[in-house]
């Protein structure tokens, strides 16, 4: 009788420990939260536009076109727009990146790293709205320039943001599904 006791108290925590089956990430659709990497995109612009010394670009980088051609982005279905999104993010946290190492200017550090962190983040929200992540750039030379400054790089990333990106979040078809 006692062991029958011992037994069902083991199993009754065991099933207390084991390990919870990890569940998918609820959707991210609120555009505030995209609202506020904007500004701090164009905060980190306006600083880099004051900035005179140490925060040079040693060479020019690819980043992804600032513009929209709306007409062309409505006729593409919704993969094309999230790889075309995935693409400019990649090319952006590449090119923060490549700055986050080159500047100098402490006071302008944390700006760039925090810059770097957001594109990691709407990476994170274009994942809970099921949007995979594009794991090169390799194949993605339509729709890219070249920047020179990094205030030119900072305005190209609250631009992409204020667009594309926009865009591609406020017609997540995740945002529009109906709770079941």
């Amino acid at each position: 009788m006692e062991i029958s006791r011992l037994i069902a108290v083991l199993l009754m925590l065991l099933e207390w420990t084991r390990p919870a089956l990890p569940s998918p990430l609820r959707p991210i659709c609120d555009l505030r939260v995209l609202d506020r990497f904007i500004k701090e995109a164009r905060d980190t612009e306006t600083a880099m536009r004051g900035c005179r010394e140490g925060c040079g670009l040693a060479e020019p980088l690819t980043v992804p076109l600032r513009g929209v051609d709306y007409i062309v982005w409505e006729n593409k279905n919704v993969q094309e727009q999230a790889r075309e999104v995935q693409a400019g993010l990649s090319l952006l946290g590449h090119a923060i990146n490549v700055v986050r190492a080159s500047v100098t200017n402490k006071a302008l550090h944390s700006l760039i790293e925090n810059s770097y962190n957001n594109i990691r983040s709407i990476g994170q929200v274009l994942s809970s709205l099921s949007i995979q992540e594009v794991t090169s750039s390799a194949g993605v030379s339509e729709g890219t320039w070249r920047v020179t400054t990094t205030s030119e790089l900072f305005r190209v990333h609250a631009d992409f943001l204020r667009g594309k990106v926009r865009l591609l979040l406020s017609s997540a078809p995740a945002c529009h599904q109906d709770p079941s």
